[in-house]
């Protein structure tokens, strides 16, 4: 291949992975209310936690540069979406944006409580700064300020509330699955791992991907193809974070490297991995059955198995499945075709990124 195919290669790639512009939209938009909702918490110490977690300000309180609210902002992006495609306007969907990037970083809290993770987003975790107590009660603020934003538009609120509550509730029963599973010191069935991802991470991108247009009193129809996009966009998300907590670059991630084969998680590439019946999926059983590997050399040779078994392999082939039934269950909607193409960008962005 010559000098210039190469570098056209090289920028094609570069904008395979590039966020599509509606993030950047939505988070203009979605950005300035939610400042003002956390604002809007009660204590002090609960406004400082949710500051510090966004990213907007170090641990003293310093404003920091450039902090425009961490995260990827997939959950509110989808959110803005939903309402268009609901025959709203992207304004009208700015509550629900906020309500479920609330909802999102309330569980993210307690999250890296459960799972004792001391960094997200390259900088120590709000636990490991404010304590363990706080930082729940900071979660628990955030879940309430999100029922607040919803329902001061009653009629919308009234529609929308119902179905972030359920997602809440799934979510919940997901993140207890994922503790009882992580536990468990007998096997883990596969069937048994996407049903936690299920609750623990597409619930709530099916919430957000429908709410919007529940707010704007779109009919059912739209609003059950938007969730089950969702339903399909959370799976295909979570598997690719699966994938990211074995291989991901610390430097990208935010986390240490192989962070799932450190902690001894049952994620979906592991136990695909393990249930392979390869050479490699019994030396690995053998190499877990006392517990998550401890030194470096470990971690590496367990990641490496995870590998030759065909885990990684398996997720990924599965992330691709999931994005496939997600764009489907778009084209059977009659959708503007500006939103249309955004959310199957926004799909395509979940399933590409940083890998």
């Amino acid at each position: 291949m010559d000098e210039s195919a190469s570098a056209g290669g090289a920028v094609a790639e570069s904008d395979r992975h590039a966020p599509p512009a509606c993030l950047a939209r939505a988070r203009a938009l979605v950005h300035p209310a939610l400042r003002v909702t956390v604002d809007r918490l009660d204590d002090d110490q609960m406004r400082a936690i949710a500051a510090y977690h966004f990213g907007w300000v170090d641990a003293d309180g310093r404003a920091v540069d450039g902090g425009g609210g961490g995260g990827k902002a997939i959950r509110s992006t989808a959110a803005v979406l939903s309402a268009e495609a609901g025959g709203g306007r992207a304004a009208d969907g700015v509550p629900a944006a906020v309500a479920v990037e609330l909802v999102h970083n309330f569980s993210l809290l307690h999250d890296d409580i459960m799972d004792r993770d001391v960094e997200r987003r390259h900088r120590p975790t709000g636990w490991v700064v404010f304590g363990e107590g706080p930082a729940i009660l900071a979660g628990n603020a955030m879940l309430t300020a999100a029922i607040d934003v919803l329902m001061r538009d009653q009629d919308a609120g009234r529609r929308a509330l119902p179905s972030l509550v359920a997602a809440v509730q799934r979510l919940i029963g997901g993140q207890s699955a994922d503790l009882v599973l992580q536990s468990r010191q007998g096997s883990v069935g596969l069937d048994e791992v996407l049903d936690m991802e299920a609750g623990k991470t597409a619930s709530l991108l099916a919430c957000s991907a429908s709410i919007g247009a529940l707010a704007v009193g779109a009919a059912p129809e739209v609003v059950d193809g938007l969730a089950a996009y969702g339903h399909e966009l959370g799976m295909a998300f979570q598997l690719v974070d699966d994938i990211l907590g074995i291989t991901g670059d610390a430097a990208v991630t935010g986390k240490s490297a192989s962070s799932d084969v450190r902690t001894g998680k049952r994620s979906a590439p592991i136990v695909a991995a393990l249930a392979a019946g390869t050479s490699a999926s019994a030396e690995l059983r053998l190499m877990l059955a006392d517990g998550p590997p401890v030194s470096d050399d470990d971690v590496t040779h367990a990641t490496k198995l995870i590998d030759e078994a065909g885990g990684l392999d398996w997720a990924a082939g599965e992330a691709e499945r999931r994005l496939a039934l997600a764009l489907g269950h778009l084209d059977a909607l009659a959708l503007p075709t500006a939103v249309h193409s955004d959310l199957a960008q926004l799909a395509r962005y979940v399933v590409e990124r940083d890998r």
